[in-house]
């Protein structure tokens, strides 16, 4: 049930309802695999081991709390009844199931092996609230290996619509800690998503997770003063978001604040009384926009048609360029410069005569930058450069990152 310190039922239903006709979607986190030591909730329920195992080797997690026995009918039942009634009742739009991990393997860890009963209870809960709520988006926060996530139920697979990709989030940030003269060794934490990346239907996840608990922000992870940390903030969300996945930012991100995530207190908006953090915020804003304005930048996600690495070995200058194409034969490239360097004339691979325009720059001087930026459309050239035929010639700034719209050969 809704935690009444937070207020009524009715008015969750509230709150949700005015979300929905501001175009707004509610996805709530959903819990079905462990419950707290409460003595006034579900722990020793009737005095014995009801909902949880009789054994504290399965039956206590590494947090410290119950984990549900899903081998009895009971319990099964109860969580799926859960799931139902906050679809139902409540018309959430999905439930993102933390913890997916705890549920494939016995404590989460693949060595002890899977736990079947889980693994059917996730099967059948997926399957019936996707028989009943078509529309609704089932996510799992699943840190294992463990094949066919996203995969349908009838597949064998665990029936979820998306996967959090924890593997990219965590070499993601890794990369973005190193000096950036030690990079280049470690250019692969920028590819290797890629090579398993059609596998499932992944989200890319900066979530509540990374800025809590004293593990510092995503700006406070980044090498550098504060200056090159913006710069570098800013690119990494370009090649965020020109990666294939469906995208989640925690609150307070597109800020760049320092501060940890607190629930007690506000957002820090008042951060944005200091121009390094204002320009932030509306670079963050037109990036959102782009990503809106263009299809080709989501609606291809899946298929390995919608993606291409245009410079992928560059190891020496880590920089790196990708091309995401529509169905309808649109597309944008993102340059992306991971290092202090100035590059001027760089020679970026393309695969069509014609033009192309910047319609995006970090170093834009309204994004605190130096304005070392593309003015006009820049025209292919014939040269053989990386396999490819053509080629266009573009200005990148230190740390800095762009996006180009193809206009066409005319």
């Amino acid at each position: 049930s809704p935690p009444s310190r937070y207020g009524t039922p009715d008015g969750l239903k509230a709150f949700i309802s005015q979300c929905h006709q501001n175009g707004i979607g509610v996805i709530l986190d959903f819990v079905p695999v462990h419950f707290a030591v409460n003595d006034y909730a579900l722990w020793k329920y009737d005095g014995t081991s009801l909902y949880e195992y009789p054994s504290a080797d399965v039956g206590v997690n590494e947090w410290g709390s119950c984990n549900f026995m899903h081998s009895r009918g009971e319990v099964c039942s109860f969580l799926q009844s859960a799931a139902c009634y906050w679809l139902r009742e409540f018309h959430f739009d999905g439930l993102r199931m933390d913890a997916v991990s705890n549920l494939i393997y016995w404590q989460g860890r693949p060595e002890r092996g899977e736990n079947k009963s889980a693994i059917r209870f996730l099967q059948n809960l997926n399957q019936g609230l996707k028989k009943r709520f078509p529309h609704a988006l089932l996510i799992a926060e699943d840190s294992t290996a463990y094949p066919g996530v996203t995969a349908p139920v009838s597949q064998n697979g665990l029936g979820f619509d998306y996967k959090w990709d924890l593997g990219w989030m965590n070499d993601t940030l890794k990369y973005m800690k190193l000096d950036p003269v030690y990079r280049q060794g470690d250019h692969n934490l920028l590819t290797f998503s890629m090579a398993y990346f059609y596998s499932e239907n992944f989200i890319l996840p900066f979530s509540h997770d990374e800025v809590v608990h004293s593990k510092g922000t995503i700006i406070d992870k980044i090498w550098g003063n504060n200056e090159q940390k913006f710069a570098q903030l800013k690119t990494l969300y370009t090649y965020m978001m020109i990666h294939p996945g469906k995208k989640l930012n925690f609150m307070g991100n597109e800020l760049g604040e320092y501060k940890e995530w607190d629930e007690k207190v506000a957002l820090g908006w008042n951060i944005l009384k200091y121009p390094i953090h204002d320009s932030f915020h509306k670079f963050m804003i037109r990036l959102n926009e782009v990503y809106k304005t263009y299809p080709c930048m989501y609606e291809q996600d899946y298929g390995m048609d919608g993606f291409e690495w245009l410079v992928v070995d560059d190891r020496a200058q880590s920089v790196f360029a990708i091309e995401r194409k529509g169905t309808d034969g649109s597309s944008l490239i993102a340059v992306m410069n991971f290092t202090g360097n100035k590059h001027e004339g760089y020679m970026v691979p393309v695969n069509q005569p014609g033009s192309y325009k910047e319609i995006l720059n970090s170093d834009t001087d309204i994004y605190t930058g130096s304005n070392f930026v593309n003015k006009r459309a820049i025209k292919a050239k014939e040269g053989q450069t990386l396999n490819k035929e053509y080629y266009i010639p573009v200005n990148i700034a230190p740390f800095g990152s762009m996006i180009f719209e193809y206009k066409g050969s005319k």
